[in-house]
């Protein structure tokens, strides 16, 4: 057996576009197949990590280009590293043995802005920290060198779940939507023996980012707690209509969108009920229209993400989808680690030099790997 097909326990990390927190999640994997899964978790920010974040994002939205010389964005970067560090720790500890079982890091960092029409997408935290902090190595930066091949950056989590579906593969044709910050849709048709014959993958349009924006403005919570707001409220068809003539969502893929490209600014002068209600129907209105998009129609759609804890989002996405709609646990997936397994598998691939992204998921010339490693004095216990 070549080495290439050594099994590495890695550990994934994810901080998503909704600020919450960091998911952390431990899986075996040799890159191209998942052995098993071990422990994951959520750590929340804290109120005053999650104001910083927000206000970095907010600084890198009005700089014209990738700095190192903000000191505010790199305290906020040095902060977020340390967090991580703390999942990993956290998890270490549900191991139940010693940090010398982890063979590998795969770091995301946070986004604090996305602009793949100007050829660069800024993830912010420190994989170098990370390393130094935990001992273990590092993975890092997994997204630049797709666009340096003419990418998107982004999405990147497609191979894994096509990865995951090949293990426990009930339909030929489906989809599986995340609903993060921002919603992405990763379609996939295997044959009859199970192989993959073609993927496609972007982002539909806004996820929970401006539902959670509108709540936090008039509740002071960010969350609008099982849909429970959205479905008392009627939604406002001439905004969402609005919001539908974007030209986003008649762009053909792959295509992608940072946070701030919609604003809740659309649903001003609604009520708290009104403008959940209208939020969550754009949320909606957005996946539907992607179908438009696809070579040919799921058979089921599968759904990640905070989102799918949204009652009334739920609820309305099977009404209006000609197809199954299902959350990821019908799988036996694990929805809430979901991203930060990929960012696992991922570095493993980046070590072995698999490719992290393709033409059709991120638009990039050919498949590419990816990821910049920070090395310690730790060598990998390649089982």
């Amino acid at each position: 057996m070549s080495a290439k097909n050594k099994t590495l326990c890695a550990v994934g990390l994810m901080s998503g576009t909704s600020m919450d927190g960091v998911d952390a999640a431990i899986l075996y994997t040799n890159g191209e197949t998942i052995e098993r899964h071990g422990p994951s978790l959520t750590m929340p920010y804290t109120d005053g990590l999650r104001s910083d974040i927000q206000k970095a994002v907010e600084a890198a939205a009005n700089l014209p280009a990738i700095t190192s010389d903000n000191e505010f964005i790199n305290e906020v970067a040095d902060n977020i590293t340390d967090f991580h560090s703390d999942a990993v720790f956290e998890l270490e500890s549900m191991l139940g043995a010693g940090r010398d079982q982890i063979d590998i890091i795969g770091f995301h960092g946070h986004t604090v802005t996305h602009r793949p029409e100007r050829g660069w997408t800024w993830q912010i935290g420190d994989g170098g920290r990370l390393a130094g902090n935990t001992g273990i190595s590092v993975v890092a930066d997994m997204r630049t060198n797709d666009m340096l091949h003419g990418g998107e950056g982004a999405p990147i989590v497609p191979i894994y779940h096509s990865a995951l579906l090949k293990k426990n593969l009930k339909h030929k044709t489906i989809a599986v939507l995340n609903i993060g910050g921002v919603a992405n849709v990763t379609w996939v048709k295997f044959d009859e023996t199970g192989e993959l014959i073609d993927i496609v993958a972007f982002d539909t349009g806004p996820g929970n980012a401006l539902l959670d924006d509108w709540m936090l403005a008039h509740t002071g919570k960010a969350i609008d707690f099982n849909g429970e707001t959205a479905a008392t409220g009627l939604k406002h068809e001439e905004i969402i209509m609005g919001l539908m003539a974007s030209p986003y969502f008649d762009e053909k893929p792959p295509k992608t969108l940072d946070r701030n490209d919609f604003n809740m600014q659309s649903a001003r002068g609604l009520s708290l009920e009104d403008g959940a209600a209208t939020l969550t129907s754009f949320v909606v209105e957005s996946v539907v229209a992607a179908q438009s998009h696809f070579p040919s129609t799921p058979d089921v759609w599968y759904i990640c993400g905070g989102g799918r804890h949204n009652t009334t989002l739920m609820r309305r996405l099977r009404r209006h989808l000609p197809a199954l709609v299902e959350p990821v646990e019908s799988l036996g997936w694990r929805g809430d680690a979901l991203e930060a397994e990929a960012f696992a598998f991922l570095a493993v691939r980046s070590l072995y030099g698999l490719p992290l992204s393709l033409p059709k998921t991120t638009g990039c010339e050919m498949p590419v790997t990816g990821g910049v490693l920070h090395k310690t004095r730790k060598r990998y216990a390649r089982r």
